[in-house]
């Protein structure tokens, strides 16, 4: 099971951060959380990785139409874009929700359909950052 689309863009990790941030607003998501692991983990476990930022995208019109029609889904939102250096590549990875939610419910018709909608507009914004 695949449960992220995958991409690698010639931007350094600031500038991957942005591009993807930008490229999200234009399939109506907004970030609501930015989480720094690398800073994370040297300033709690002193141990150093290279560049790892998760961030939490949230399209408000998919999140309400899945939480209307199963609360519990509140707990695979946001949907998670990761940006992170692998060598001297920058590599940009969007969660499929759909993989997530067949791996947390009975298969709702209705949620199989948002998650199939946010899967798509994730999966736009990042092949935008490749052409």
């Amino acid at each position: 099971m695949q449960i992220a689309h995958t991409i690698e863009v010639d931007l350094d990790h600031q500038q991957a951060i942005d591009a993807v941030t930008a490229a999200l607003g234009e399939q109506g998501f907004g970030v609501l959380t930015t989480i720094d692991i690398k800073g994370a983990l040297a300033a709690k476990l002193g141990e150093q990785i290279d560049d790892y930022t998760i961030l939490g995208a949230c399209n408000p019109q998919l999140a309400h139409a899945a939480i209307s029609a199963s609360p519990e889904v509140g707990l695979l939102l946001p949907c998670n874009v990761t940006v992170r250096r692998v060598g001297d590549r920058t590599v940009v990875q969007a969660v499929d929700p759909a993989s997530l939610l067949s791996m947390a419910t009975d298969g709702e018709a209705d949620l199989g359909d948002v998650a199939a909608d946010a899967g798509k507009r994730l999966r736009a914004a990042l092949d935008t950052l490749t052409s």
